[in-house]
């Protein structure tokens, strides 16, 4: 069987003991609609202008995503590469990444108002410290042998940080700039939660003061769709990026 279909399994098996349980008053349906009614939900969404809120927090994410993850990669180089910066930085970086992301929307909201940079900051914040953990640890995690290597060649700095440092610590970063992605995900609802028109996190919002439980999960699957597209995205980014790699698939032949 496809890769692809053994994932969906367990998404179709929950969505039919779900419209089972529903439908035979296992479930109370105001607690828990019915996928059937969910899809219904959306459709009627899709009529209403569901497509302008997709667009308006994909792009919000797009947007501090972008930017968090940009800013990571130079602070985690500069600290990756650096012992005396690593000693400055890397200490205040982990206590601000403790703070829950609640925690700095009072202080944007005071800082930038309720436009759309405190949640673009915000966002940003999300994808900043996995990916800048991600550069870091890849960086570190270089083995010092193949960094011989480079000065028994007599290589410049560049040219080390090219040939040997890149691409060594390029799986950890991409796994960092997938974690920071998803987390990107996670700060946008956060921010559309509090003072949003518009976006998913609105419609969030809205089903929840209306009362509304098919409007919620239904904006819940869609962030799930998004979020599981993007993250594909990065994947087969990756395995273009480390098509060079000779690793460990389980289940592959020597």
């Amino acid at each position: 069987m496809p890769r692809f279909l053994l994932g969906l399994i367990l998404p179709f098996a929950f969505i039919a003991l779900a419209e089972i349980s529903v439908s035979r008053g296992w479930i109370a349906a105001n607690h828990l609609p019915a996928p059937s009614e969910i899809f219904n939900t959306i459709a009627h969404l899709a009529q209403q202008g569901l497509l302008a809120h997709v667009g308006i927090s994909s792009a919000r994410v797009a947007a501090g995503f972008i930017a968090g993850a940009s800013l990571a990669i130079l602070a985690g180089s500069l600290v990756g590469l650096s012992n005396r910066l690593e000693a400055i930085l890397d200490p205040s970086f982990q206590a601000l990444r403790a703070i829950p992301s609640l925690a700095w929307v009072p202080l944007l909201l005071l800082w930038l108002g309720i436009d759309e940079a405190p949640k673009l900051v915000l966002i940003a914040i999300g994808a900043f410290f996995p990916v800048y953990m991600g550069v870091v640890s890849g960086i570190r995690g270089v083995d010092r042998r193949l960094i011989e290597v480079g000065k028994l060649y007599h290589l410049s700095t560049t040219a080390m940080i090219r040939r040997i440092l890149l691409p060594a610590a390029l799986p950890a970063i991409i796994t960092g700039l997938r974690n920071g992605l998803s987390l990107a995900w996670m700060f946008m609802v956060a921010a559309e939660l509090i003072a949003a028109s518009q976006g998913l996190g609105y419609l969030l919002t809205d089903g929840r003061e209306t009362s509304r439980a098919d409007i919620v999960l239904a904006a819940i699957a869609i962030l799930a769709l998004l979020g599981k597209s993007s993250d594909w995205l990065m994947q087969k980014l990756e395995m273009h990026l480390l098509a060079w790699r000779d690793t460990y698939q389980h289940g592959s032949e020597a």
